[in-house]
């Protein structure tokens, strides 16, 4: 017996794709993106990064291993829905504790199985990113297009994923005190510094300086997260109050903000960055790291000429800005994501290098 269709993706370009559901109820309206990493899908899942987004993933089998609490990034997803070749609900692996599906269904989170992934891909490569609607099989298409044109895509998301208030994550003798800007940070982030002997205090996107400089932190971290980085003028602004009076480190959307602060201009790209295999190199050691990214913006490499950032890390794909640094205010970034969650590992000496600038601080204080 032949598995009916329930499930179908429109794009505003008229595109139509039928498969089957899984995960929860479809009818979003959502940015149509891809990620290309072989594992990791639950970690995907729950990055605030792909707040109102809907990813295509690219490695034909998912669900295979299920998922675990130790493993989500942040407590509550907010990922628009999620298209893939194959889905697997009966997963194999000791650390599972339920399927992905389950998990999507608990947090509203729509899928759909038995689409051509290789051809979407390849049609957001060549189109861009867009909107598109996943909902059900007797929509029509004229229904969904009309849908999607009246429908406008998430705004202001770091809001919606930012903590609210400050909280801890202390740990037993610590060497250092972080302040870390909660953008829609993941908590693999966390984790690397607690890791490294920080304890870090968490603070909403909107901070002050005066809140955070009254922790008296060691350093300044400031995070990845959704969206436009022009969208968060309170954030890039607490950068310009900080800079010079403390280390800072700046990830993913953190890079962005930490670029704009300093005079440079950010831009969207066609289709991002999103994967665990993009090759960075660092222009200071020649070194190429293989990266795991996730993002829509990328910095304009020509704006930072006039400013006191230096580029220090370049895509060797399409040669975009993967790091900058201004070494007298001791401030460092970078567009990837150093805690690898999921990903290589190449990059989690960078943690290292924000101790280093933390120690230069607190022996030059």
């Amino acid at each position: 017996m032949i598995k009916q269709f329930n499930r179908k993706l429109i794009t505003e370009d008229g595109e139509e794709y039928y498969g089957y559901a899984f995960g929860g109820p479809a009818g979003k309206v959502t940015e149509l993106v891809f990620n290309t990493s072989m594992t990791g899908y639950q970690e995907i899942l729950t990055d605030p990064s792909y707040t109102g987004q809907t990813v295509v993933m690219t490695y034909p089998l998912i669900g295979n291993y299920g998922v675990n609490p130790q493993d989500n990034e942040t407590i509550t997803p907010t990922m628009g829905g999620m298209v893939v070749r194959e889905y697997n609900d009966f997963s194999s692996n000791f650390r599972s504790t339920r399927t992905l599906s389950q998990m999507m269904a608990e947090y509203g989170i729509p899928g759909i199985s038995g689409v051509d992934t290789r051809k979407i891909t390849r049609s957001i490569r060549e189109l861009g990113s867009r909107k598109a609607l996943m909902t059900d099989v007797d929509t029509t298409l004229e229904e969904g297009l009309r849908q999607i044109a009246e429908t406008g895509l998430v705004s202001h998301p770091v809001s919606l994923v930012s903590c609210k208030q400050p909280w801890n994550a202390d740990i037993p003798n610590r060497s250092f005190r972080v302040a870390a800007i909660d953008c829609g940070m993941k908590r693999g982030i966390v984790r690397c510094l607690n890791e490294k002997g920080c304890s870090v205090t968490v603070f909403p996107w909107n901070a002050s300086a005066e809140e955070v400089l009254r922790l008296h932190p060691d350093g300044v971290l400031f995070s990845n997260g959704p969206g436009n980085p022009e969208d968060v003028p309170e954030t890039i602004r607490l950068v310009q109050q900080l800079r010079g009076k403390v280390p800072m480190f700046g990830i993913c959307l953190g890079h962005q903000v930490i670029s704009l602060a300093y005079g440079g201009k950010t831009y969207k790209m066609k289709f991002g960055h999103r994967g665990g295999n993009h090759p960075v190199r660092d222009l200071e050691t020649g070194k190429i790291e293989i990266t795991s990214q996730n993002h829509s913006y990328a910095v304009d490499a020509e704006s930072l000429k006039n400013t006191s950032l230096t580029v220090t890390h370049i895509n060797l794909l399409d040669s975009t800005v993967e790091g900058a640094r201004c070494k007298e205010d001791r401030v460092f970034s970078v567009q990837y994501h150093p805690e690898s969650a999921p990903g290589p590992q190449d990059s989690k000496g960078l943690f290292d290098r924000f101790l280093h600038l933390m120690k230069e601080g607190k022996e030059h204080a």
